[in-house]
């Protein structure tokens, strides 16, 4: 029985609230939330780009939950939640952009990574178009353009409920998702490569670093393909975008090393890898293919955003 139709039925029954009744409302409120849970933290990872900060946006929403008077008045508590998780994450990003202005170096998404090992209960499960690629493309847009897109293109709520969210016109929004699938769709590959092309280009790339083939590693590169690394100041990282395959090429050999223990991973729902270095700082490695050759690579360093890889401990 859903809270709603639990107060609904109290109400028409003339039921007093007894500890009783608050004990169970509570705890179909509960399992009402955590069913939703999961959805809920892909939608605030993708419009935030923080797993951090989607997860406070989560329970803040929860907690307003609880807050109200009769969470049985709430018709559609999916809709609800959602609703209320977008004002959240929408505030978080205003919030994001203004720090990532005084972030030392480039900025990146924090990665979602998963191994084969882990325990399927404790993977989120991310829809197949939120690729570490996405994410970086999203970061280009203002905070109501990447809601509007996040929210209608990649979780398919109607524009009037993306209003809702926005505070703006259904019109207006519907701009706002245009112009921004405008500029994803001219960032995004236009030949992608399937799971498995993917992990053999991945397979080939990490073996040419471990080797030092140049010649053999530039063969991988797409010609304008480009190099990006976050630090955020509490590593050593490097200093700017790298572009074209031969610069791109010799900067990783130059980081490179025999001793890499390169292992590999899911890295937001693509073959990636985690490298521990000798220096004992971690690399999560994402990869974007377009047309067989590798595009984009995305190297995260900073500790502060790898907090959630598994096997750490």
């Amino acid at each position: 029985m859903r809270v709603s139709q639990w107060a609904r039925l109290r109400r028409q029954t003339g039921m007093g609230v007894t500890d009783r009744d608050a004990r169970d409302t509570e705890e179909l409120l509960a399992r009402s939330f955590e069913a939703n849970r999961p959805r809920l933290l892909r939608v605030a990872y993708t419009m935030t780009g923080s797993l951090a900060d989607a997860e406070d946006c989560v329970q803040e929403a929860w907690l307003r939950l609880r807050g109200l008077a009769d969470p049985g008045t709430v018709r559609d508590l999916a809709a609800w939640l959602t609703t209320t998780v977008s004002r959240l994450a929408l505030d978080a990003l205003g919030s994001a952009r203004a720090r990532r202005e005084q972030y030392v170096g480039t900025w990146l998404p924090e990665p979602l990574v998963e191994t084969r090992e882990q325990d399927p209960a404790d993977r989120v499960t991310l829809d197949e178009s939120v690729s570490m690629a996405l994410l970086v493309v999203l970061e280009q847009l203002s905070p109501a353009e990447r809601t509007a897109f996040v929210l209608h293109d990649v979780f398919s709520m109607p524009f009037p409920e993306v209003a809702e969210v926005v505070g703006r016109s259904p019109a207006a929004v519907r701009q706002l998702a245009s112009r921004a699938r405008r500029h994803v769709e001219g960032a995004q590959p236009r030949t992608p490569a399937t799971d498995a092309e993917q992990r053999e280009l991945a397979d080939a790339f990490m073996a040419a670093c471990r080797g030092g083939d140049l010649p053999g590693l530039i063969a991988l590169l797409d010609p304008d393909v480009v190099l990006r690394s976050d630090g955020g100041g509490k590593v050593s990282t490097l200093p700017r975008i790298v572009r074209g395959a031969h610069r791109v090429a010799s900067a990783l050999l130059h980081y490179a090393t025999s001793r890499l223990d390169p292992r590999p991973a899911d890295v937001n729902g693509a073959p990636g890898f985690t490298v521990r270095h000798d220096d004992g700082v971690l690399t999560v490695m994402a990869f974007t293919v377009d047309a067989g050759r590798i595009t984009a690579i995305d190297g995260v360093r900073n500790p502060d955003k790898l907090t959630r890889v598994p096997g750490l401990d």
